[in-house]
């Protein structure tokens, strides 16, 4: 009985501390939500409360005067995310495989090609000379796709040491029954490496969709701005016309909702992932099930 105590103790102590973690994460996005939906002037006046004294609509308003240009630029935002998680995943996958085969000639050397590039890389400068004029995909959504995060050097070796790990004996007796090489990738080592795809898919598809760097190096046409380049215009134009004279001397200029829009646009930009996610979380969670039975 004492060791059933004991054992309950450290279970509950482990219970408070995991509360007091989940707690510290969740209370700052509840007073980023609460701050949303606070009366600008009250904050203002009694600073960011999770329990303010008067809630508003007008930030959320004052945002929606521009609806149509945060649609399009949802749309976008999604579609590049989708596309781009898939095609990057797609393409570390078929990279990472040779590498983990033994039979790859010269196998050290490519591994090191691919390691060389986590230390060094050429610059902005040459990047944006190469994909403006050489690939020309300024103002396009390759932009997006492209430049930063279609491959990964990191994510292809970590997706390698995974595959590394896969029985070789499921490989030679594939081989022995007449399998090549994509009837093995596909049918063998895809369906036991959905742990590692899971999770390099989930941090792929939250790069591209907090990628603002790119649009503000690439894109100039107002008509292609992702969502993250989009509410950061939004937000550039809130401070030149609340710092502007000429502005703040109006009655326009005194009623913008600074601070409340900073977190409104906060929040359109996150609430998103955070409603996906939990659909997608049990894919996840089956994928690391069918790797633990199938490994």
């Amino acid at each position: 009985m004492g060791k059933l105590r004991g054992k309950d103790v450290s279970q509950i102590g482990i219970i408070i501390v995991l509360a007091v973690v989940a707690a510290l994460c969740i209370l700052p996005f509840l007073l980023l939500v609460s701050t949303s939906f606070t009366d600008n002037n009250t904050i203002l006046r009694e600073g960011y409360s999770l329990f303010p004294s008067k809630y508003s609509l007008f930030a959320y308003e004052y945002l929606m005067l521009n609806a149509s240009s945060i649609f399009r630029a949802y749309g976008i935002t999604i579609l590049v995310t989708a596309v781009g998680t898939v095609v990057s995943l797609s393409i570390m996958a078929l990279l990472a495989y040779p590498l983990s085969r033994k039979e790859l000639p010269h196998r050290t050397g490519w591994t090191f090609f691919v390691f060389f590039t986590l230390l060094f890389n050429g610059g902005l400068v040459p990047t944006y000379m190469v994909y403006t004029q050489l690939i020309n995909v300024k103002n396009t959504l390759f932009a997006y796709l492209l430049p930063f995060f279609l491959v990964k050097a990191f994510y292809v070796l970590l997706m390698r040491t995974f595959f590394m790990g896969i029985e070789r004996s499921l490989i030679e007796s594939a081989e022995i029954d007449g399998a090549g090489e994509w009837t093995i990738f596909l049918r063998i080592v895809i369906p036991l490496s959905y742990p590692v795809l899971a999770t390099v898919g989930l941090f792929q598809a939250v790069a591209y969709w907090n990628d603002w760097f790119s649009g503000m190096i690439f894109i100039t046409d107002g008509r292609l701005y992702s969502l993250q380049n989009l509410l950061n215009r939004i937000l550039l134009d809130i401070q030149f016309l609340t710092t502007s004279t000429m502005v703040v001397a109006t009655d326009e200029g005194a009623n913008i909702p600074v601070a409340s829009v900073r977190m409104a646009l906060a929040v359109i930009g996150v609430v998103p992932m955070l409603v996906i996610y939990p659909f997608f979380q049990k894919y996840f969670v089956k994928g690391l099930t069918v790797g633990a039975v199938k490994g």
